[in-house]
């Protein structure tokens, strides 16, 4: 029976040298593809000027050699207005050519999707919403057709590992009921084995650091010890938290606190009898379908193709063979490994994003899990798996080679080379997956077409910086992360979408409270934008034909503005699609609107409409490339809109009826003015907010705008709580002022036996001390002084005395107010 697998045969080397001769000496190449510098070549800024005029004013070919050899030509203004790219390879900025040449608009782009095995974080919205946002100007602005392959990682150790241990725990908690003594056992041994483990891992990253000479791999591998550190900090923390769970005799929070550490104790032991592939299925799935609905809930436009490991694993096989055929893979022990030294003897480059990581195991192996990078398996301690044998526990698929199933790099190398082809325009992805998981991709796909001649399989690759917080990446193995969904409890979609425009693409950033609240800041001001030009409009609409239309040099100061700040706005998105300073350029036209309002508002003459609608359509439209538009949009929904739906007509009328009855009822009852004033709060802070309306007071009357009300609500939420807590501070002022008071009255209530007890043992009839605090009788000046002492007090008691008598009990009457008010702060922290 034949093999269900395409058979590949290898190239011949006479074959392969055709090929390279062939190309070599073809006069006209593909479009420019860039080649990483030699090493010990300095790079300078100089050099991309020049390249760029290369490529505007010539043609390309290569030389024998493979360096990129420019011939003058007439001018081609096809590249004037192209964007310039930071790319990774050849680590500087480039500008965009794609793949079909200078006049084509179709670009090719490949973003490695996410690993479903556990709910996407902030960390990976700053990934997929930033690449978002540089596809859609890409697309919306500079007016490419982007076909967009994402692929899904439904197969993979991390997968396996969580959805195994998932299972185990949940068998485990069923098992235990009750048994609070062995679970405590069971939790003390697992922390102890993960607290082990942890303390090696530890010290072998900090001496992998210390040991290193290698300047830029002994920074990543400092992070990298830094990281392992928190790892065992927090491990550290859930002993003491176990410890106070335990004796709180509580099952459930001694799980928990240790359900990382059991489920990997529980694996070890059990893993191998998990045999039930639907396990691993349903949990990426429930992942996946999560991490889509995060996307659309960021406004996150849908890919061109969509992949699953799982729907492709004919392809990922037949890649696996071809690159085995080309003798830059080996089968052992039912596994595949890539050769990375027959791949750079057969004159491929490996290493070219990271070059300084080739070679250190700790960060070769990040990303992946199981231990088993190190195998003996290999040839080489560089090599990496492209196909896994099957082990115990695990799911699998048929190849040549036995059961397995992908090795993590493969998948993206063969999904996107099927749909793509043999040289893809962009690739993008996170910084942290540069090397190995890029790295490793760009040497199996350069391997897969190797007799094909291909050398450079992307032509653009972009990393988007890292999210920090606290120093650190945010990742889910640092358990330093805040999910998508959680972020979306305390921001806005828009929000998280207007913090990453404020950043540059591929640098780190940090995600705090300082970086929120200059976001809000800005969206306040683009918000009020759009309000306060829809208000002036409107007005200028009232006046109609008896406003004037002659324009004044407010009107030609705005207009010089709005030209300056498209030109501003384009030559940022051309620098490396500079999103920070287009954003910072529509604010400035945002702010000199604002002062062309403030100017028409004190003038006899309006503010032109035409004028404002040419303001509002270009800040739209950018903020549209931005992804800034529909439901994350700051403008409103027109008037008109409005009117032609009834139904949302209702809601209006109903709340001025309602109104209308309540100020009636007010009026017939007698009521007095400060319950209408009070009605009128109530219809501006809920009835309007709830509309989308905001009812501001003003001088000469009431101003309404249009708004999100989501965001209005929160606004009044956070007036009533500044209330709330000015209403609290005044009642504390109060409690501590009726403290001192009653301080004082006890103090003066006192005796000269009570005042004076902590001084003297003893006293006469009179309350006059005889002996001192140790029992010892006074002597004649101890007498009169402790006399006169005594008589100071008599006279403070008398004070107290004389209320007493014009007021009696007023000192429990004190009390009990004190404690009226104390109740009055406890109820206001409440509310």
């Amino acid at each position: 029976m034949g093999s269900p697998f395409p058979r590949v045969s290898a190239c011949g080397a006479e074959e392969a040298a055709q090929d390279s001769e062939a190309m070599a000496n073809a006069q006209e190449a593909p479009p420019p593809r860039w080649h990483a510098p030699q090493e010990g070549v300095e790079e300078r800024p100089e050099e991309c000027l020049r390249l760029f005029n290369s490529l505007v004013d010539g043609k390309v070919r290569r030389s024998r050699d493979g360096e990129v050899v420019w011939e003058r030509r007439e001018a081609d203004e096809s590249l004037r207005n192209a964007p310039l790219l930071h790319t990774n390879v050849p680590f500087r900025q480039v500008p965009f050519v794609p793949a079909k040449g200078r006049g084509s608009k179709v670009v090719s782009w490949y973003i490695c999707g996410p690993t479903v095995y556990d709910s996407a974080h902030v960390g990976h919205a700053r990934n997929y919403v930033t690449f978002d946002i540089v596809r859609r100007i890409l697309e919306d602005y500079f007016g490419y057709n982007v076909v967009y392959v994402m692929n899904v990682t439904d197969i993979d150790d991390k997968i396996i590992l969580r959805a195994r241990r998932n299972h185990l725990l949940d068998e485990y908690k069923q098992e235990v009921k009750g048994d609070l003594e062995r679970v405590l056992s069971d939790c003390q041994a697992a922390l102890r084995q993960a607290l082990e483990k942890q303390q090696a891992m530890v010290f072998a990253s900090m001496e992998a650091a210390a040991g290193e000479p290698e300047p830029k791999r002994r920074d990543e591998l400092e992070v990298v010890a830094k990281q392992e550190s928190l790892k065992l900090e927090k491990l550290r923390k859930s002993q003491d938290d176990l410890e106070t769970q335990s004796n709180r005799r509580c099952l459930e929070g001694m799980i928990d606190t240790c359900s990382d550490a059991l489920a990997v104790m529980l694996d070890k032991t059990r893993g191998k009898e998990v045999t039930d592939h639907s396990i691993f299925k349903a949990h990426a799935s429930r992942y996946e379908e999560e991490f889509m609905e995060d996307m659309e809930s960021l406004g996150v436009r849908p890919p061109t193709v969509l992949t699953r490991v799982s729907e492709y694993m004919e392809e990922i096989v037949h890649y696996v063979e071809k690159i085995i055929c080309n003798g830059l893979g080996y089968v052992s022990n039912g596994s595949v490994y890539f050769s990375t030294q027959a791949y750079q003897e057969a004159g491929h480059r490996y290493g070219k994003l990271r070059p300084w990581a080739v070679g250190s195991s700790t960060l070769a192996s990040e990303g992946e899990v199981g231990g088993d990078f190190a195998t003996m398996e290999k040839r080489h301690p560089n090599d990496f798996a492209l196909w896994k044998a099957s082990k115990p526990g695990e799911p699998s698929w048929d190849s040549p080679w036995g059961k397995g199933r992908p090795g993590w790099h493969i998948e993206c190398s063969a999904m996107a080379s099927s749909i793509l082809g043999m040289n893809i325009d962009i690739h993008t992805g996170g910084e942290d997956l540069k090397f190995p998981h890029h790295d490793n991709e760009l040497a199996q796909a350069e391997a897969y077409y190797h007799c094909e001649g291909c050398r450079q399989w992307v032509n653009y690759f972009l990393h988007s910086g890292h999210l920090g917080i606290e120093g650190l990446k945010m990742s889910k193995s640092l358990k330093n992360f805040v999910t998508i969904r959680q972020a979306l409890e305390e921001t806005s979609a828009r929000q998280l979408r207007l913090l990453f425009v404020m950043q540059p693409w591929e640098r780190a950033m940090s995600y705090s409270a300082t970086t929120m609240s200059e976001v809000r800041a800005r969206e306040t001001l683009l918000k009020n934008f759009y309000q306060n030009v829809e208000v002036a409009k409107r007005m200028a609409d009232k006046a109609g034909q008896a406003s004037t239309k002659r324009w004044n040099q407010l009107e030609l100061s705005l207009q010089a503005s709005l030209e300056e700040v498209q030109a501003r706005v384009h030559e940022r998105l051309q620098d490396n699609l500079d999103t920070r300073g287009a954003m910072d350029a529509l604010c400035d036209l945002v702010k000199q609107t604002n002062i062309y309002l403030s100017g028409r508002g004190g003038s006899d003459a309006l503010p032109q409409s035409l004028l404002l609608d040419s303001v509002e359509r270009y800040v739209s439209r950018i903020l549209s490339c931005f992804g800034l538009a529909g439901g994350l949009s700051f403008a409103s929904t027109s008037t008109s809109e409005r009117a032609q739906a009834s139904h949302q007509v209702a809601p209006w009328l109903d709340a001025f009826a309602s109104f209308r009855d309540e100020i009636r009822s007010i009026a017939r009852g007698g009521g007095d003015a400060s319950q209408i004033l009070s009605a009128c709060d109530r219809l501006r802070d809920e009835t309007l907010v709830d509309l989308g309306i905001r009812l501001e007071d003003k001088a000469n009357g009431s101003v309404w705008k249009l708004d999100d009300p989501a965001a209005l609500r929160l606004e009044v939420e956070e007036k009533r709580r500044t209330a709330r807590e000015a209403e609290r501070l005044k009642a504390a002022r109060k409690v501590a002022a009726k403290a001192k008071e009653i301080a004082k009255w006890e103090r003066l209530s006192a005796s000269p036996r009570t005042a004076l007890s902590d001084r003297y043992s003893a006293f006469d009839a009179d309350e006059n001390p005889t002996h001192d605090v140790h029992g010892d009788p006074l002597d004649g000046k101890q007498l009169d002084k402790a006399k006169k002492e005594a008589d100071k007090i008599r006279k403070q008691r008398a004070q107290y005395m004389d209320k007493e008598a014009q007021e009696p009990g007023f000192l429990d009457e004190l009390r009990s107010e004190r404690d009226q008010l104390v109740a009055q702060v406890e109820d206001v922290s409440l509310r």
